[in-house]
């Protein structure tokens, strides 16, 4: 990709070492994500790296100042898009348009680590939500905010968040739309760490490293087990995870390792 179309293009992708680096790059909008280009974007990027095994983690982030405002707030006022539409086509609209993101986002086995660099804002907050671990800087701040415009969390943060902060937390934000930061999310649950700003990237890439350095087929299967285990009781998780341990028995991968260990043991 030359320069002049990475301008344009809604996501910027760049690969080291088997982390991607992702960067919602509509800064000048402060990436919202509810337009059909920035939803395609990522959902192809998503579906390609799904088939990659050689990619083994992923970094998501925000350019310029915001990780993402969540909708086109432009847009609605000006009934453009999905927002002009009669509620009934709107309701496919959201089906087909961001709801899609939200299910390739938790049904990607490949881990993503969110690098929230600023604010991240109804559907942007739940997009941060979407991944699995979160690191903020201390510029970032998170809002479910949709009750403030007069809207319900649409892309699935009514089931994302109490789930991370639990109900009670769960419910003032969303109820309040109250915008919390960085270290408020810290202790809540919400994010694992929070750093300066100039660390943000080297910090989230440290841990997408740590995680690609472990075995490809484990990591995703664990990544799959841990979301599916949210919905599934005990036993059904028992189950599941007696599916998945005899394939993981099978890779070579698992082999290297066990030979390693006791290499290392027998000295």
């Amino acid at each position: 990709m030359n320069a002049a179309d990475a301008a344009q293009s809604p996501l910027l992708v760049t690969s080291d070492n088997g982390v991607e680096l992702w960067t919602l790059n509509r800064a000048e909008r402060r990436n919202p994500i509810s337009d059909d280009a920035m939803v395609s974007a990522l959902v192809g990027q998503l579906d390609r790296v799904a088939a990659d095994f050689n990619i083994g983690a992923i970094v998501l982030t925000g350019a310029g100042s915001a990780f993402s405002a969540g909708g086109d707030v432009k847009a609605m006022a000006a009934g453009e898009g999905l927002f002009g539409m009669p509620a009934a086509r709107q309701r496919t609209g959201y089906q087909i348009g961001i709801q899609r993101l939200t299910r390739a986002m938790v049904g990607c086995d490949v881990p993503i680590v969110a690098a929230v660099n600023g604010a991240a804002v109804g559907a942007g907050c739940d997009l941060a939500l979407m991944c699995d671990i979160r690191i903020a800087s201390t510029k970032a701040s998170f809002a479910e905010s949709f009750v403030r415009l007069g809207l319900i969390p649409g892309d699935g943060g009514a089931w994302l968040l109490p789930r991370i902060v639990g109900h009670a937390r769960a419910s003032l934000l969303a109820l309040t739309g109250r915008r919390i930061d960085a270290p408020t999310a810290q202790e809540w649950g919400l994010v694992y760490d929070v750093t300066e700003p100039d660390g943000l990237i080297t910090a989230a890439m440290e841990i997408a490293a740590e995680i690609a350095a472990q075995p490809c087929e484990a990591v995703r299967m664990t990544k799959s087990l841990l979301r599916k285990s949210t919905e599934l009781g005990l036993h059904a998780t028992l189950e599941l995870s007696a599916a998945m341990q005899p394939l993981c028995h099978t890779t070579q991968e698992h082999h290297s390792a066990v030979a390693a260990l006791l290499a290392s043991t027998s000295k």
